[in-house]
């Protein structure tokens, strides 16, 4: 039965690959049929668990909740999607976000449910860490179109250089990543060499210290909050 669950859940996620708009498309109908298929053994598996334990447990039972909720909400999206494909009517298939409970709620999902128990107590911690980083980001941005957004420099595309705020706040994130460096800073270094600095310095404190500050804090809050998860039967 453990099987024959994470086989029909991995099935359920990977119809994504297969659905409009997809990498590899099928007919509606196949990925309707298979989505429906794997609903029902969901469905016969929350029987089963129904029929093997006392009603007011299962019923007090989240897990078991949000599954039936996941069904439900699964079939009328692929009811309502059906009919309107009828009428040439172009929708999305908003329920696909729903999937992951399956994944989650299952009680074979013990060990997935304690690591996502463990990302969700782990927000909160690194909430204050995130937000002295966006602070820094904000920051060498305003910098940043303070000593640029005057020059009237441009990019090697002919571009206007860092003269939109929300721009460079983009451009400077992706600078965290080393993504697109040293591209970002050249129409700068070429007007000055001495702007490099300013590059260096947002580089040294946000990719090298915040970011590893980061990585630390969220590393500690999780293996903090692994060790103390009750395993229990309700778990």
């Amino acid at each position: 039965m453990r099987t024959a669950t994470y086989f029909f859940i991995f099935l359920n996620l990977s119809l994504a690959l297969f659905e409009e708009p997809a990498v590899y498309p099928l007919p509606f109908l196949a990925t309707s049929v298979l989505e429906v298929l794997c609903l029902l053994v969901f469905l016969g598996r929350l029987t089963h668990f129904a029929k093997v334990t006392l009603h007011s447990v299962f019923w007090k039972d989240t897990k078991n909740i949000c599954i039936m909720v996941a069904i439900l909400l699964s079939l009328t999206d692929l009811a309502i999607y059906g009919v309107l494909r009828l009428y040439d009517v172009r929708s999305i298939r908003w329920s696909r976000i729903v999937r992951p409970i399956f994944l989650i709620n299952f009680a074979e999902s013990r060990q997935i449910r304690r690591a996502f128990r463990s990302i969700r107590n782990t927000l909160p911690e690194i909430t204050y860490v995130f937000l002295l980083f966006m602070f820094s980001l904000l920051m060498f941005s305003l910098m940043a179109l303070k000593l640029f957004g005057e020059r009237n420099l441009q990019t090697a595309e002919g571009l206007p250089y860092f003269r939109n705020y929300l721009e460079i706040v983009f451009d400077l994130y992706v600078l965290v990543t080393t993504a697109n460096s040293p591209d970002v800073m050249m129409p700068a270094f070429d007007f000055s060499s001495w702007y490099a600095l300013f590059f260096i310095a947002f580089v040294i404190i946000n990719t090298y210290i915040f970011m590893s500050l980061f990585l630390a804090v969220v590393y500690n809050n999780y293996k903090k909050h692994l060790k103390v998860m009750p395993g229990g039967a309700c778990d």
